[in-house]
């Protein structure tokens, strides 16, 4: 019997979690649900989720917290759910490493669309890392390989996400070609992507954090349409 797909719910409040966790098993997912940040970061070892649905308001260390915690040490995806829709919290969240961030009140059936979107983008990752084929572009001072998710710059290795490196690796292959902020929503997340293009500017914002441009290269922004590698 092929394994089931593990998702950890970390939420305060048991009614959302119950109902989370029916809707998910109705799935066939596998479901561990725990009420606080210590509880969560013990479960990461116990239980070892494909994703975890992660609540900002939690008891002791907050989701932001605990996010924090996780991304040190694991990529696996995370969805944040939080009350607060302000923006601030939405970008602050996708800044620090969530795949995607869900507002209560939500509708479970968006949530489990949500949850199967992002799990499916995890395994293509996963899947093009097992390509035997190298897959890399290289420029003075930075190497982006997506065989196996690594960037290089100015000789040392810098620790990035899948989606950073994906995103970074797609401008990169193009270089000097102007993409809009939806062509890179499409190329990188996919058709099924339920996000908008800020998502596109926090990455962007992330990878610009790690990496400085170069005498010979730069990663631009073409005001009013998107993004693009320049080479000079």
């Amino acid at each position: 019997m092929l394994n089931r797909q593990k998702i950890l719910i970390v939420d305060d409040d048991t009614n959302i979690s119950e109902l989370i966790n029916l809707y998910l098993t109705k799935e066939c997912f596998e479901v561990k649900c725990v009420e606080d940040g210590e509880s969560a970061l013990l479960a990461m070892k116990s239980f070892g989720p494909s994703l975890i649905l992660l609540d900002l308001m939690l008891p002791g260390m907050d989701g932001y917290q605990v996010l924090r915690e996780i991304r040190k040490d694991h990529q696996t995806p995370i969805i944040m759910l939080s009350a607060k829709g302000e923006v601030f919290d939405k970008v602050l969240g996708l800044e620090l490493g969530a795949d995607d961030y869900i507002i209560k009140p939500f509708d479970t059936k968006e949530l489990v669309a949500r949850v199967k979107a992002v799990l499916r983008r995890t395994m293509v990752s996963q899947s093009k890392t097992e390509d035997t084929k190298q897959d890399l572009v290289e420029f003075d001072d930075l190497i982006i390989n997506k065989t196996n998710y690594s960037v290089i710059y100015m000789g040392t290795s810098i620790k990035m996400p899948p989606k950073e490196i994906e995103l970074l690796y797609f401008l990169a292959s193009s270089p000097n070609q102007v993409f809009t902020r939806e062509q890179l929503l499409e190329h990188i997340w996919g058709y099924d992507y339920i996000g908008d293009t800020r998502t596109v500017d926090v990455h962007i914002k992330r990878i610009r954090e790690k990496i400085n441009d170069h005498k010979r290269w730069a990663l631009s922004s073409v005001w009013g349409i998107g993004y693009k590698f320049e080479t000079r």
